[in-house]
């Protein structure tokens, strides 16, 4: 995936990271962090939202399936079937979420 949705979500995660600590205290285990920024709620809402927010990044719905579904297959052993563009950005958002947070894990506990 392209450097503005890494961007964009490096963004998000550490804003909703400062907002969990201030509030509550932060997850040690990375995954429940992953669950708590990408998984408790939709990341783009609307179809239309969606489309436009590809656009944004220059992705083609083709490629964001291919994106979807090499990470599926090779986490599951199977794909679904994408038949919108707010169910696919979604995804794309959760597994590029859970990629950049892996990355930032040692910085994330070290603030």
């Amino acid at each position: 995936m392209n450097q503005s949705i890494k961007c964009e979500l490096l963004e998000h995660i550490e804003t909703t990271i400062k907002e969990l600590k201030h509030y509550k205290e932060l997850s040690s285990d990375i995954s429940e962090v992953h669950h708590e920024l990408f998984n408790q709620d939709y990341y783009i809402i609307g179809y239309y939202q969606a489309e436009q927010w590809m656009k944004q990044h220059n992705i083609t719905a083709f490629q964001g399936m291919e994106y979807v579904h090499d990470y599926e297959s090779f986490h599951f052993g199977e794909k679904r079937d994408y038949t919108n563009a707010e169910a696919l950005v979604n995804m794309i958002v959760y597994i590029k979420g859970e990629e950049l947070l892996y990355e930032l894990e040692s910085e994330i506990y070290a603030k």
